[in-house]
């Protein structure tokens, strides 16, 4: 059972969840903005337009950046008092200890960040586990390319990783893709759908196309690009109000593997913002411009 399926947890049983500290490292192109915050293991928590001070991620904990999290087995630890299994989390434990930012490199459009990760549950250092992750923003886009490092021995079961989790703000309430069924990149009428609570049956999504965007009342939103998957798991947790980031809509992409000894895993996305048909023909573009590079 995965982190995400308890995300209500602090606020429905009494545990504290403790909001990450702030050290924010930002690049900004004109278009829009993306932030990193070292204090959690220099995770993503921003995404926006240039210089805008309305963040469509949501940051509330650690556990809640775009960051890299994976899973293995059960190992003995507990999380508010829950069994958990084995988990290096980029941007700390849930009680707040951050990550161990290794490394930083930055230049005006690109940063490059290397983190020892953090046990979610136990919050002990993973020596075993490297995380890295080279952000550039290009026009409106930010693409994000991450890579984990296992050099550990033990063995896991295969089970689902989030690749990654993305948190948006609460307004963002509605979740927009073209559905698996659908012919791909035909201009196919799109799925909009309002996901349940964690856990609800129809939170697995799958896809026509390797997009999905998160879009408020006025159809203005934020989008994800992820070619290596075609499903994903939803949800939205509606319980502090509207306006608070205690609530959030959630999406990740989802691929089903174990962490083994010399695992060595890449993927790449991208985010994007508009209109939920700005979005599309935006990573409609991409799609083509990747399908081009293959011939």
């Amino acid at each position: 059972m995965m982190r995400r399926l308890f995300f209500l947890l602090p606020l429905l049983a009494t545990a504290v969840a403790l909001q990450a500290q702030e050290h924010w490292v930002y690049l900004d192109n004109g278009l829009v903005r993306l932030g990193v915050n070292m204090d959690a293991g220099g995770s993503i928590g921003w995404f926006s337009h240039s210089h805008s001070s309305a963040n469509l991620l949501n940051a509330f904990d650690h556990g809640r950046y775009v960051q890299q999290s994976y899973y293995g087995d059960r190992d003995g630890s507990e999380w508010n008092g829950k069994a958990w299994r084995y988990n290096p989390v980029q941007g700390g434990s849930w009680r707040g200890a951050p990550a161990t930012v290794l490394e930083k490199k930055e230049t005006k459009d690109s940063l490059y960040v290397k983190t020892k990760p953090r046990q979610w549950a136990s919050g002990a250092d993973v020596n075993e586990v490297i995380f890295e992750q080279w952000l550039t923003l290009d026009g409106g886009l930010a693409h994000l390319k991450f890579r984990m490092t296992c050099t550990g021995t033990a063995e896991h079961k295969p089970t689902h990783q989030e690749l990654p989790a993305v948190f948006v703000m609460p307004r963002y309430e509605t979740l927009v893709f073209c559905e698996k069924g659908s012919p791909a990149w035909s201009g196919a009428p799109l799925t909009r759908r309002q996901p349940g609570p964690p856990d609800a049956k129809d939170a697995i999504v799958k896809f026509a196309e390797p997009w999905a965007a998160w879009v408020d009342a006025e159809d203005q939103g934020l989008g994800i690009y992820f070619p290596h998957t075609d499903f994903a798991t939803t949800y939205r947790v509606r319980n502090a109000g509207a306006d608070s980031v205690a609530d959030c809509s959630y999406i990740a992409p989802l691929r089903t593997f174990a962490l083994t000894l010399g695992l060595v895993f890449e993927y790449e996305v991208v985010l994007a913002t508009g209109t939920a048909g700005q979005i599309r023909a935006i990573f409609t573009k991409l799609h083509q411009q990747r399908e081009a590079l293959k011939r």
